[in-house]
C-alpha cells in the first residue's frame, strides 16, 4: 500500500508541475481573435478556489456546517494576530504567482522549468538564515552544480535567436527576471511559511484560508493598479476560455493537491519529479508547443541541474539517524 502511495504521489507530482507549465505557456502564446485573458484576474480567482477547496477540507473534518462555522471564527476570527503574520507571504506569493504569468509569456516551457529550480538555491540560503539550517557537504555542492547547470541553459544559442524573431515568444530577458524574482520570492515565502507552521499548532487547510484570503486581496489591488482600465473596458472575466479554467484550477488546486501527498514522497522521489516534469516539459514544447530547439549546452545543463536535484536530496547517514539539514 505505501508504495503504490508513492508512485501515486509521484504522478501526481510529475502531472501538477508539468500540466501548469505547459498550459500556462500554451494559453499565454495562443494567438485568438478578440481580447487576452488578464493574468492578473487569473491569480485573483485562483485564490477564490484555493480558498473554496480548504474551506471543504475544513468541513469534511469538522463533519457539521456549525463545526466549521466554530473552527473559522476560532483560528482566525479570534486570532487577528496570528491571521496578520500570513500577510507578508501572500503578498509575496501573489506577486510571485503574476510572475510565473509573465516568465511563461517570454519564456518557453523547458527553459523555464530548469531555470525554476534555483528556488532550490534561494529556499535552501533563506533557510541557513532564517530558520538556522545547517547543510551538508553534498546539498552544498548540489547548489554549486545546480548554478552552473542554469548558467548553462541560459548561454545564448542560435535557436534562442530564431525563437527571438517569432512574436508569441516576447522577450527572453523580462522573461528571465520574473524567474529570477520568482525564485528569490518562493525561496522567502516558502521559508517564512514554515517557520510560522512550526511555531503554531493551526492546520495547513486553516493556513492556506488565511493566505487566500490576503493573495485575494492583494490580487484585486493589482488588478485594479495594473489593469482597471482594461477591466472597466472588457470585463473581469474578458478572454477567459476552458484553456484558462484548467490554468486557474491546475494553479489553484496544484498546491494544495501537493500538500496532501508530499508527506509519502520522500527527497529522492521529489528529484524523480521534478526530473520527468524537466524532461516531459523539454519534448512536449519541441514537438506539440514547436516553440523551442534544445541544444547540446541546454542538455548538459538540463543534465546538472537534474543531477543538484538529486545530490540536494541526498542523505550520506545510515538510516535511523536524524539529518542536520
Amino acid at each position: 500500500m505505501s508504495a503504490n502511495l508513492k508512485y501515486l504521489s509521484l504522478g501526481i507530482l510529475v502531472f501538477q508541475t508539468t500540466s501548469l507549465v505547459l498550459t500556462m505557456r500554451y494559453s499565454r502564446t495562443l494567438k485568438e481573435e478578440g481580447p487576452r485573458y488578464l493574468s492578473s484576474t487569473a491569480v485573483v480567482v485562483a485564490e477564490f478556489l484555493k480558498i473554496m477547496a480548504c474551506i471543504f477540507l475544513v468541513y469534511k473534518d469538522s463533519s457539521s456546517v456549525r463545526a466549521l462555522n466554530r473552527v473559522l471564527h476560532d483560528e482566525i476570527l479570534n486570532k487577528p494576530m496570528e491571521t496578520l503574520k500570513l500577510a507578508i507571504p501572500s503578498g509575496i506569493y501573489t506577486l510571485q504567482n503574476n510572475l510565473l504569468y509573465v516568465a511563461l509569456s517570454n519564456l518557453d516551457a523547458a527553459t523555464y522549468q530548469v531555470t525554476y529550480q534555483l528556488k532550490i538555491l534561494t529556499t535552501a540560503l533563506f533557510s541557513v538564515s532564517m530558520l538556522g539550517k545547517k547543510l551538508g557537504v553534498y546539498q552544498w555542492l548540489s547548489l554549486v552544480i545546480l548554478m552552473a547547470g542554469v548558467a548553462f541553459v541560459q548561454w545564448p544559442s542560435d535557436s534562442q535567436e530564431l525563437n527571438s524573431k517569432d512574436l508569441s515568444t516576447g522577450s527572453q530577458f523580462v522573461g528571465l527576471m520574473a524567474v529570477l524574482t520568482a525564485c528569490f520570492s518562493s525561496g522567502f515565502a516558502g521559508v517564512y511559511f514554515e517557520k510560522i507552521l512550526k511555531e503554531t499548532k493551526q492546520s495547513v487547510w486553516i493556513r492556506n484560508i488565511q493566505l487566500g484570503f490576503f493573495g485575494s486581496i492583494f490580487g484585486l489591488m493589482g488588478v485594479y493598479v495594473y489593469d482597471g482600465e482594461l477591466v472597466s473596458k472588457n470585463g473581469f472575466f474578458q478572454g477567459y476560455n476552458q484553456l484558462t479554467w484548467i490554468v486557474v484550477a491546475l494553479q489553484a488546486l496544484g498546491g494544495l493537491v501537493i500538500a496532501a501527498v508530499i508527506k509519502y514522497a520522500d527527497n529522492i522521489l521529489k528529484g524523480f519529479a521534478t526530473s520527468l516534469s524537466i524532461i516531459l516539459s523539454t519534448i512536449i514544447s519541441y514537438f506539440w508547443l514547436q516553440d523551442f530547439v534544445p541544444t547540446s549546452v541546454f542538455f548538459l545543463g538540463a543534465i546538472l541541474v537534474i543531477a543538484a536535484t538529486f545530490l540536494y536530496g541526498y542523505d550520506p547517514k545510515p538510516a535511523g539517524n536524524p539529518t542536520k539539514a
